[in-house]
């Protein structure tokens, strides 16, 4: 092969390449293109590659000429894109070729990965004050609750004991959100419809958005059902509608519809956080003021607020992102200042088609104990509780009640009291994470293997594992949330001794 030969096998691939490639020559004008170039520049709604230039490509070139060195990685914002260019000088002919590359997708997918290690940190880290948090709070409200029961109460301290048990339930009310953010909640899912859950909920929705807001509801025919807890999916629904409705404070258009999406692979490209499969969406979409770039990058994080001091917790779409996250959903969220804010959330179609139009109503999870006296009786409970005030408190009212108490601090100590007791003991009331290398599943596994018939109820700041749709706990049964008053748990106690519904443990 000759020179000449050579040069046209290069300018060929030059000319025919994919990638975009342009030459400079010494005094920084633009002497050459090829068709991938001219393709970048009229995707972006420009006839000539010189208007998608740099705005000081001349000067770079010829700083690159001057001094050897090449300018790599240089990001150009064009028609909501970003073009990263890469200048290298030659030497032998004095001139600079230049490359150009269309990131947007790469820097769109590296923020919401970010987005998403951030907000998983982030999760981490309440799921641990929540669960530390539940244990206080749980010991105050406790022994309030107690004080107030004690006939010794004077009545001039009766009103500040009952300030304290109210304001460690608003708390607790609190820690609740955050759980929700970290995904440890306790769920109790069921085959639902979407747009009942919705059309359930629409008066108190249209009440809270008042007369100057107007609520739309569009809903999808034949919508697949979902595998929901209808409880958190309300909770949803209303922290969104609030939401829209504090970005509209001089009235406007809130719209909910439903819809069923197929995704395919293609999708992971634009979003990391979906995946391929059949999906039920909710879209959300308010005409209020909407928002910036800046409030986007921390919608979702717990506490961060746009509202005045006092307005608001941050903890309402925190709230939703854990939701969704704990469903297997997700969000996608479109701002625009002045213009309003769309809300879209993906939930998996369970897969049981068309979904029957139920009535789920509340009952699930508004249930509160009323009674005035506490449930009581004579058997005798095996308590394993690592936090020792926590655990007083525990053994103190069950022993109000009749029960007679062992006490165990970790899983071996509570194995070693069974061994000596296992004949008398018929509940064991254990927390679900404790030290000492034996987990409060772990531990009623082993005391069940000597007695099939033992009672066991679960307590936990949260419940980590227990997003799966295999677990059987249930809140308010064999399972006890905290922060709890005395009298929920004495009712539990009763309740589970009694076989109403009999103990389950949670399956592996």
């Amino acid at each position: 092969m000759n020179t000449e030969q050579r040069i046209q096998k290069l300018a060929a691939f030059t000319r025919n390449s994919p990638n975009p490639l342009l030459e400079f020559s010494a005094d920084g004008t633009l002497a050459y293109y090829n068709e991938a170039a001219r393709r970048l520049a009229e995707a972006l709604g420009h006839e000539a590659v010189a208007a998608i230039l740099p705005a000081d490509s001349q000067a770079i070139v010829l700083q690159c000429l001057a001094t050897g060195e090449s300018k790599a990685n240089l990001q150009t914002p064009i028609q909501k894109r970003i073009l990263s260019w890469s200048f290298i000088p030659i030497a032998e002919s004095n001139t600079v070729h230049c490359y150009v590359n269309d990131i947007t997708s790469r820097l769109n997918m590296e923020a919401q990965l970010r987005h998403s290690v951030k907000m998983e940190a982030v999760g981490q880290l309440a799921a641990g004050v929540a669960h530390d948090f539940n244990n206080i709070l749980t010991i105050i409200q406790g022994h309030a609750d107690l004080l107030l029961q004690s006939r010794t109460l004077l009545a001039t301290n009766e009103k500040s004991v009952r300030h304290i048990s109210a304001a460690a339930q608003r708390a607790g009310k609190l820690i609740k959100q955050l759980l929700m953010f970290s995904r440890k909640q306790v769920m109790q899912p069921r085959y639902l419809n979407l747009n009942e859950i919705i059309s359930n909920l629409s008066p108190m929705l249209q009440g809270l958005l008042g007369d100057n807001i107007t609520l739309q509801f569009f809903p999808a025919v034949n919508l697949p059902a979902l595998y929901v807890d209808v409880g958190m999916i309300e909770q949803v629904l209303l922290n969104l509608v609030i939401n829209s409705r504090d970005a509209m404070p001089n009235g406007g258009r809130l719209t909910l519809s439903t819809s069923q999406q197929t995704l395919d692979p293609v999708a992971l490209v634009l979003n990391p956080e979906a995946r391929p499969g059949r999906f039920v969406c909710l879209t959300v979409t308010d005409t209020g003021c909407g928002m910036d770039a800046a409030t986007m990058g921390h919608l979702f994080e717990p506490f961060f607020t746009t509202k005045e001091i006092g307005k608001g917790t941050g903890l309402g779409l925190a709230t939703v992102y854990g939701i969704m996250k704990q469903h297997d959903g997700w969000i996608v969220v479109e701002s625009h200042v002045g213009v309003g804010t769309t809300f879209t959330l993906f939930l998996p179609d369970a897969g049981k088609g068309p979904a029957a139009l139920v009535r789920p109503g509340h009952s699930d999870t508004t249930q509160a104990v009323s009674r005035q006296n506490m449930a009581t009786g004579t058997e005798t409970i095996l308590v394993a509780e690592d936090e020792p005030v926590l655990r007083e408190l525990v053994v103190n009212i069950l022993e109000f009640c009749g029960y007679r108490i062992y006490q165990a601090q970790t899983g071996p100590e509570a194995v070693k009291v069974w061994q000596e007791h296992r004949g008398e003991i018929k509940l064991l009331l254990t927390d679900m994470v404790m030290p000492g290398g034996m987990s409060g599943r772990q531990l009623a596994e082993r005391l069940q293997q000597d007695d099939p018939g033992l009672k066991v109820v679960y307590t936990s700041g949260y419940s980590p594992g227990m997003a799966g749709k295999d677990i059987a706990l249930l809140e308010g049964f064999n399972f006890l949330a905290k922060p709890y008053p005395p009298s929920k748990l004495a009712q539990v106690v009763r309740e589970s001794l009694n076989g109403k519904p009999p103990s389950q443990t949670p399956k592996k």
